[in-house]
Formats: C-alpha cells, structure tokens, sequence
C-alpha cells in the first residue's frame, strides 16, 4: 500500500504499509485474541513514562517505562506464550527489552510453537548484533535523522522498520525507497495546537466500515511485572495478572471486553461524524492528553460536543500502584 498525502506527496515513497497507526488496523475483528503485546522489560528506548510517550505506534516501540513489581521469570514468559499459541497463536509481538539476549531466546521459543507471527522489536543500534531464527519477522526501531535512513539502505533481513519522525519532517521522506515495509511512527505533540502534520491523513485508516475499534479489539498487552492491559500504553487499565490467573481467565474480564467492543459510535463526537468508519484514533495518546479515555484532543474537526461519556464506557481505572 503507498501512502498518498493531500497532494500526492507519498505516492514516490515505496513500501509504506501503515501511517501512524498499528499495522494490522485494517482488519475486521474477529471478537477473539488476535494478537499479544508481550513487553520483556523496562525498555531502554528514546522515549519515557515519566517525560511522556508522544507516538502513535508506540504500544509497539521499544519505550521505556517504570516497574512497579518484580519482572516476569523466564518459566512464566514461556508459558505465557505457550498459552496464547494455544488459544490464539496469531501475531506475538515481542517489545521492550532489557537485555538482547533475553528478546533473541524468548523469539526463539516462540518460534517452535504454532504461532503464525513473531515479531521482535529492536532498535537499530542493536539490529545487526541480534541474532533471530529465520522464521521469525523483526521490526527495526529507528528514529529519523539522515545518518540514520543511510544506514536503512544496507538493512537486511528486517520484516518492517518502524521510523518514528516528527511531523515537520515527513515530506523528507516522501521520495525514499524503503528496504522492506515501513510503518511511519508520528510523534504527537502534547496538544491539538501543536499538531504540524495533517491529522486528516494520518487517521485514514483506508478501509470503510470498521465495526469495532481496530487497534484495541482483539489485543492484550503484558507488562514485564505481568499486568494484562487492552494496549501497552494504557497502564491504568489493568484487566488482569498473569502471575494469578491463566490467559483464558484474563481474556472473560469485563474490563477487556468493553475496550474489544468499543466502537466510534460509543465515543461522543465521533458517533455522528461522516469519517468515522475511515477514522483511527490512538485511546492512549487522547487519554494521555485530555485525561478522558473517551477524549477528542486530536480530532482536527470541531465537534460540537466533547464532554465525559462514562454511561457509555462504564468502569473506572485500575491504576498499576493500587494493585
């Protein structure tokens, strides 16, 4: 799929799958676990929990968060992933980790159970010191500079770079031909008024008639201490803890169902917009910038309506510190 700016700007860029946005947002829920977000620690990437995460693709990025409870064991992480190729066994993305050696055996664990997708993060500065099975599909983390896309044309053996670039440097890229596929990471400011990228286009989701939302409904995320979330990024929304309960526990928890069957028509403002069938939105990146889980900080039109929707979305946070 090319990626096509108001006025064709990207046409020329080759292999741009997915603009900020998960790359498997244009499928239609199947109201089972589609996929699992499994985070291998605190992360030592570019961006913090505490200075804020500012990207749309984030849930999948190696971040850096803060560990509130002692990391998973080896043994727990494996039968984690052992479960969930047992119920699911579609798309494992492995995120975050400390150390290389712990992301290439857990990738080479999960390559040997019938799980179609594993797809390990790792940033570019460690790319070429990993060592991944064949059957495995890597995501390359890399943030834009121009040493950077230099070092892009001789990646080999990557499945997908996730290039995180900030808004004003987009049209840079517009005439690049990419190695492999290219998810574009677009890093959000802290408020609509600083937005300096059409948000229009970078909510396109290019496919009509979503009936659920197309990021939340069918993940889970783990933590590295084991919280269940319905996304990496929404840490104060635990559903559940894989150190006290199976997978198939976790997957019948209200909590998570409610964010799975979350659709824009529950989301005031959006639910009379004529693009919201074409229209993605990232719940963290909006719950992060107006406190609301149901915000509209970077909906670039002027809904008459903003205000809370808890009737629709009924339940109240579990925050990771009161567990």
């Amino acid at each position: 799929m090319e990626v096509s700016g108001n006025d064709g700007a990207f046409n020329k860029a080759r292999n741009i799958v997915t603009f900020a946005k998960p790359p498997w947002v244009e499928r239609e829920h199947s109201g089972k676990l589609e996929r699992l977000i499994l985070q291998l620690g605190s992360g030592k990437g570019v961006f913090s929990e505490v200075e804020g995460i500012p990207r749309s693709i984030g849930c999948i990025g190696n971040n850096r968060f803060i560990l509130r409870d002692t990391p998973m064991e080896l043994d727990l992480i494996e039968s984690v992933i052992r479960e969930f190729a047992m119920i699911s066994g579609r798309d494992l993305y492995l995120t975050n980790y400390d150390e290389l050696s712990i992301l290439e055996e857990v990738s080479h664990f999960s390559v040997t159970l019938p799980i179609e997708n594993v797809y390990p993060v790792v940033r570019i500065e460690d790319f070429k010191k990993a060592s991944f099975s064949t059957d495995v599909k890597p995501i390359v983390e890399v943030r834009y500079s121009r040493r950077n896309m230099e070092r892009l044309q001789d990646i080999e053996g990557a499945h997908a770079i996730l290039l995180m670039i900030k808004g004003e440097e987009i049209w840079s890229i517009k005439n690049f031909s990419f190695p492999c596929e290219v998810y574009i990471d677009v890093l959000f400011p802290g408020s609509l008024r600083k937005v300096d990228f059409d948000l229009m286009e970078a909510k396109r989701i290019f496919k009509a008639h979503m009936t659920f939302h197309p990021c939340l409904s069918g993940t889970l995320a783990i933590t590295p201490e084991g919280f269940a979330l319905p996304c990496p990024l929404l840490r104060n929304f635990i559903v559940g803890n894989v150190k006290e309960l199976s997978l198939k526990q976790i997957l019948r928890k209200r909590r998570l169902k409610k964010f799975w069957k979350l659709k824009k028509e529950d989301i005031d403002g959006c639910k009379l917009c004529p693009f919201n069938s074409t229209c993605h939105d990232c719940r963290a990146l909006e719950y992060y910038a107006s406190g609301d889980i149901m915000g509209l900080e970077y909906c670039p039109l002027d809904h008459p309506s903003r205000h809370n929707v808890q009737g629709v979305f009924s339940f109240t946070p579990c925050y990771l510190n009161s567990i």
